[in-house]
């Protein structure tokens, strides 16, 4: 676990325990967001910072994934990112709130100056980054969807088949200030069925790295106790074995995977 990891000046124990236990003050709405996603202040013992609040009963229905779960995925998929030591998913806990349970992140402060993934014109293409599909615009003309070649995306990518991702979308990709990069939105996670959509294929077939085979090899451990244990208070038990599965897949592999068939390997719109 990386608690000492600093995300919008808070180490990521007391940002979990301010977001536990902090009163949280409604501020407004994100309306581009498919599901009811407030923007509140949270105030704890002194400390106050902005937050994500989803509450479940905001959440809209989806032919694939149970009712009334997607909030807990997002919380799963923390736990995950941080068992990882990577630090991808930013503070998140599933708590009560004005509107009910739901789950409260952290909010997180972007650089606009920073893109890591971008839809441009063949031509325009930034030296060192990676090709992941050619297409028209909207005019017609070629365009181009790719991404950095960047060791931050890439243990988002790991990270991504792990939980299995069905919507890593460009704008779910946060660039900080200092440097670090978060990913966001996880509630379609953890199917037990394969539904990887990502814009971060980059690195499709290339071999994992030692580094990233001794983090599976760990999680893989941590899976079979505390970490699996607390999964399975947000997941059912199929999809915890699942996600065990995934890593031992990878594992056994040893590369990062290609798309599969039968279901679209980029989530729309990607961004």
């Amino acid at each position: 676990m990386s608690e000492d990891r600093a995300v919008n000046g808070l180490d990521v124990a007391g940002a979990l325990t301010l977001l536990r236990h902090g009163e949280i003050s409604v501020e407004g709405r994100l309306v581009d967001a498919s599901n009811a996603t407030l923007f509140c202040e949270i105030c704890h013992d002194g400390r106050t910072a902005t937050c994500v609040y989803k509450p479940v009963a905001g959440e809209r229905g989806l032919w694939d994934f149970p009712d009334g779960t997607l909030a807990g995925r997002e919380v799963a998929s923390h736990l995950v990112s941080e068992a990882t030591g990577w630090g991808v998913v930013p503070p998140t806990v599933l708590r009560d709130g004005p509107f009910g349970p739901g789950m409260v992140q952290l909010w997180v402060d972007t650089d606009p100056d920073v893109e890591l993934v971008d839809v441009v014109a063949p031509n325009a293409l930034p030296v060192g980054w990676l090709r992941v599909f050619d297409a028209l615009g909207s005019g017609g003309d070629p365009v181009v969807l790719a991404h950095a070649d960047d060791d931050r995306l890439r243990r988002m990518a790991v990270l991504d088949v792990i939980l299995n991702n069905a919507d890593r979308k460009g704008g779910h990709v946060l660039p900080l200030p200092n440097g670090t990069v978060h990913g966001v939105d996880h509630g379609v996670t953890f199917h037990i069925e394969s539904k990887l959509r990502t814009v971060l294929w980059g690195w499709a077939g290339e071999p994992l790295r030692d580094t990233e085979l001794e983090v599976l090899q760990r999680l893989g451990s941590q899976l079979e106790g505390e970490l699996g244990t607390q999964l399975g208070s947000l997941l059912t038990r199929a999809e915890v074995r699942a996600t065990q599965r995934r890593v031992d897949r990878l594992i056994a592999d040893s590369h990062l995977p290609f798309p599969g068939d039968g279901w679209p390997a980029i989530p729309w719109p990607p961004f």
